[in-house]
Order: structure tokens, then C-alpha cells, then sequence
């Protein structure tokens, strides 16, 4: 199967989303019926794409019985997928909503540990799986025993298939990605936190954030470089210019799923032809949905279309 989205996920979860009525160490917590989720990065990219009116594949390595109803739920939720056999089995997360304080607690477990073997399968998949113009998302957590330099692999991988990576990671692996050229990274999304790491000071204004990524882009780290600013907004910038995205004030539920939902538009709006700076636009009211929703949900097509007319777009 060749896909025109491919998302990427080496360590998917099953969630699960509770709340008690306070969080309190050492007591037996009751907790209400827990909300069931397909997770890890790739695959909640590709369920924002679904959920905005697109379709993109989900690559994901599974295992055990977890792998099995991961599976189940995605199928359910008319999400296609690549599957290839992962080591052990699948993991698990889960998150608890401490009721008297609105605060959510998050546990999110490592999963097995790789092997060269499992690496070498997860490239042959994507590579069977890659053609010349696919979007390549790379999302989420890397599993224990995978090198850092995996999204590095990755880029020389795609870019023989004249296919275009977009990579969303963090820790280890982003710091490996930043120390070299990558021309086949053609978008790079990383937060205010770690763009601050790998500049060594403070970004305080979005202007401090697009010199920044203006620097990674003329050292040809990503041919786009896109910093999250939180509730203020993101910055992308390229060789051509930089921009400023802001969506209006919302309610805020829950923050899990806003980077996903972003990164998800971008990509369909990437798919759809957009201009760079309108799909930056689309992130960033996706990502504003998203966090107006309860535990992992996602974004939805009516609620960012609407937050879309009201979110700001300048160019710096």
C-alpha cells in the first residue's frame, strides 16, 4: 500500500482517561468509566486528519494483545494501517483528572525494548509503504533501545523516494536531527521549551523565536522550522519568511492532543495544496480545538473551521 499521508508511530498506546474525586496517595481511588483511546503521536495525527475530512495511513508496530485491540479501535474508528510486528507488547497509558481541582495527572509507560532487527523492519514497512510524494509524518516517543539518530535514518530514506518528512519529536532525537543538514526534512515542529535548549538562552518574544528558527533553517536543519509557543501561537519560519499564528482565547479542558491535532492540519492542509503559511493557520486552530476538549479527544472539521476565521496570521 502506498499512502499520500503516512504517519509514523514506533510506540503506540492504548490510552485510558479517568477522573476521581481527588487524588490523595495510598487511599483506593474510585475512579468513573474510563475513555478508551488509540495513542502515540503518528497515530493521533492520522486520527486529526480523519477527523478534519482527510484520510492518511498509520504505520505502527504492535505486539500482544494490547497491538491486537489497538488495532480493533483504529479499524473502528475508520483509520487505515500499515502493521508490522513490534517486540513484546503494545503498552499502556493513562491519565487521571483530579475532580476537586480540575488537574490531570499523566502516566505514560516507556514500551518494550527495541532491537537492530525491529529497526531494520519498522524502515523496510515505511519504505514499501513510501512513494514519490508522500507526506511522511514522524510522531511521538521513540521506544527504548532505538538510536537517536533514527530520524536522521529516516530523512535518507524518504528523501530517496522523493517523498517529503515532516517530524514532530523531542529529547535525544531532536537534539541528533539538530546538529546536521537534513534536506529531506521538509517541516521540523518542535515547542518554545525546546527551541530555548537548543538556542542555550531565552526566546521571550516571537520575534527572538523566528530569529532562532531562521538559523536553523540557513544551517539546512529543515527547509520549514516551526516553534509552538503555546498560548502564543506558533511561529513558522523558511528561507522565503516568517510567520506568526494566534488563535483566539478558548476554554481549556485538556492540552493533550493540541501538538497532534496541529500537526495533523498542517499536514492536510500540506496534502491540500495550501499555501505554507495557511496550513501554519489550520495548525494552529486545530491545536486551539483540541485543547477545548475532554481527556485525549481530538479536533474536529466545524469547530476549526470556525476558530480558523478568528485565528491571526502575520508575517514577521
Amino acid at each position: 500500500m502506498r499512502a499520500h499521508i503516512l504517519t509514523i508511530t514506533l510506540n503506540p498506546t492504548v490510552d485510558f482517561s479517568t477522573s476521581t474525586g481527588e487524588i490523595i496517595p495510598e487511599l483506593k481511588l474510585r475512579c468513573t468509566e474510563p475513555q478508551i483511546d488509540p495513542g502515540g503521536g503518528g497515530i493521533n495525527v492520522a486520527r486529526a486528519i480523519r477527523l478534519l475530512g482527510g484520510q492518511a495511513v498509520a504505520l505502527i508496530a504492535i505486539g500482544g494483545s494490547i497491538g491486537a485491540q489497538l488495532l480493533q479501535r483504529l479499524s473502528h474508528e475508520g483509520v487505515p494501517t500499515v502493521a508490522f510486528q513490534g517486540p513484546g507488547e503494545t503498552r499502556q497509558s493513562f491519565s487521571v483528572i483530579d475532580q476537586s481541582n480540575g488537574q490531570q495527572v499523566r502516566f505514560v509507560m516507556p514500551g518494550p525494548a527495541w532491537r537492530e532487527s525491529d529497526v531494520l523492519r519498522a524502515l523496510d514497512s515505511i519504505d514499501q509503504a513510501t512513494g514519490g510524494g508522500t507526506l511522511v509524518v514522524l510522531s511521538g516517543s521513540q521506544p527504548p533501545g532505538v538510536a537517536k539518530d533514527f530520524p536522521s535514518i529516516l530523512a535518507q530514506h524518504v528523501s530517496g523516494r522523493q517523498a517529503r518528512l515532516i517530524v514532530d519529536t523531542s529529547g535525544p532525537a531532536l537534539m541528533h536531527l539538530a546538529e546536521a543538514e537534513h534536506d529531506a526534512v521538509f517541516v521540523l515542529r518542535m515547542d518554545d521549551a525546546e527551541a530555548e535548549e537548543l538556542a542555550g538562552r531565552a526566546l521571550p518574544t516571537v520575534e527572538d523565536t523566528a530569529a532562532f528558527a531562521s538559523k536553523m533553517v540557513a544551517r539546512g536543519i529543515a527547509r520549514n522550522v516551526i516553534v509552538a509557543r503555546g498560548a502564543d501561537g506558533s511561529v513558522l519560519t523558511n528561507a522565503e519568511a516568517s510567520w506568526h499564528s494566534v488563535a483566539p482565547k478558548v476554554p481549556v479542558l485538556s492540552k493533550v492532543g493540541a501538538g497532534d491535532s496541529f500537526v495533523g492540519a498542517l499536514t492536510l492542509g500540506l496534502a491540500e495544496h495550501r499555501p505554507i503559511e495557511e496550513c501554519l493557520r489550520f495548525g494552529v486552530a486545530a491545536a486551539s480545538n483540541a485543547v477545548m476538549t475532554e481527556a485525549t479527544r481530538l479536533c474536529d472539521a466545524e469547530t476549526t473551521a470556525r476558530i480558523v476565521k478568528d485565528t491571526t496570521l502575520r508575517k514577521l
